[in-house]
């Protein structure tokens, strides 16, 4: 496992991102933290653009857009529901534990993707939704880790813990 603790400023945001194959367990810990967070749509919706320059999108439903305030109870993320894809904005300073289980590992496929989401009503090639109100949909299109992210490694001075 992997333990983490994000020390935001107000305003500070983690992009809409994803922990592939990996259950997230994540506590606010003080202050507030506005989470908007997908899960993948079943069976895989993917739409090709035909514009030059647009990327590929796949169809996402909103779980969650709210705020926490600590404090609050523990949310747990799976790797195929409960929000996996998610982005973090705070609202006032605060700070998030998140254990990951596995850690990531990029040769078992376990790597962070980031991702820019598009409201449903963008994609005007007839797609439908059965369940819902569209609000409730985005098209998610993956994109470059933001050159802006900016993530200071903390050190840890205690003694050495083996799980």
């Amino acid at each position: 496992m992997q333990m983490c603790i994000f020390c935001f400023p107000t305003s500070s945001v983690i992009p809409l991102h994803d922990h592939p194959e990996m259950t997230v367990f994540g506590k606010v810990l003080y202050g507030s933290l506005h989470v908007k967070s997908y899960d993948w749509i079943e069976p895989t919706c993917i739409r090709e653009s035909t514009e030059p320059g647009c990327p590929q999108v796949r169809l996402a439903r909103l779980v969650m857009d709210k705020v926490f305030t600590a404090p609050c109870r523990t949310s747990v993320l799976y790797p195929k529901s409960g929000g996996n894809l998610h982005c973090f904005t705070a609202v006032s300073p605060c700070a998030v534990l998140d254990v990951l289980a596995p850690p990531y590992r990029e040769d078992l496929g376990r790597k962070c993707t980031y991702y820019i989401d598009y409201p449903f009503s963008t994609s005007g090639n007839g797609a439908q939704i059965s369940n819902g109100k569209e609000e409730d949909y985005a098209w998610l299109a993956e994109t470059e880790t933001p050159d802006d992210l900016y993530m200071q490694p903390g050190v840890y001075v205690g003694p050495t813990i083996q799980v």
